[in-house]
């Protein structure tokens, strides 16, 4: 039946994250069995939330600013992958990118994390390596710039922001996140890194 469906994998994480985040917003009990807690993973082992916390938000406007952008790379890049690889590659940048924030909270109890961001990077960073000279627009930008020159200022801006720890955004996620999503992608399909170079070139 999803063969029938265009896409039926980020639909089906489009909708089950709208649908989580709306009751976590509703039932704060399910906020707090959802969040991403070292502290508490390290002690009770609820590992689980490595993939609960995924798709759950702070709020509102977290979540419309992390689906806006998944749907905009997500469902072209499951078109290119195929649905299994692009699960893959989602999942891996959703866990992989809280391991370094479990490492390096576990022992304090006033640490939480959620969000899709590091999955979304992930699958921004995929979508990136297929087409490295497509463009990338901001809110009230009428300009985009090439994806592959977003790709690096996005990284650079990840590990400034990630040093200085002035806000309560987990940049460390978003860094990992789009690193694991270049690795799985140039794993799955070897060839994308030279494809990748060559067209950076032909745009030089």
């Amino acid at each position: 039946m999803l063969d029938m469906i265009p896409n039926p994998v980020p639909l089906s994480i489009l909708a089950v994250t709208i649908v989580m985040s709306i009751l976590a917003f509703k039932h704060t009990h399910l906020m707090k069995q959802w969040l991403l807690t070292p502290y508490n993973i390290s002690r009770s082992g609820s590992y689980r939330t490595f993939i609960t916390s995924g798709f759950i938000h702070a709020d509102y406007q977290h979540l419309f600013f992390n689906m806006f952008t998944f749907f905009f790379f997500a469902f072209p890049l499951e078109g290119i992958m195929g649905p299994v690889k692009f699960t893959v590659l989602y999942f891996a940048s959703m866990i992989i990118a809280s391991i370094p924030s479990y490492l390096k909270h576990k022992n304090n109890p006033q640490y939480a994390s959620l969000g899709a961001s590091g999955a979304v990077s992930g699958v921004v960073f995929g979508y990136i390596l297929y087409e490295p000279l497509s463009r990338i627009y901001f809110m009230f930008i009428p300009v985009g710039i090439p994806a592959f020159i977003y790709a690096f200022l996005y990284l650079g801006y990840c590990i400034y922001a990630a040093r200085r720890q002035n806000d309560n955004i987990n940049h460390s996620a978003h860094f990992w996140g789009s690193l694991t999503g270049f690795l799985i992608t140039v794993a799955f399909n070897p060839e994308v890194i030279s494809r990748f170079f060559e067209r950076i070139q032909s745009f030089l």
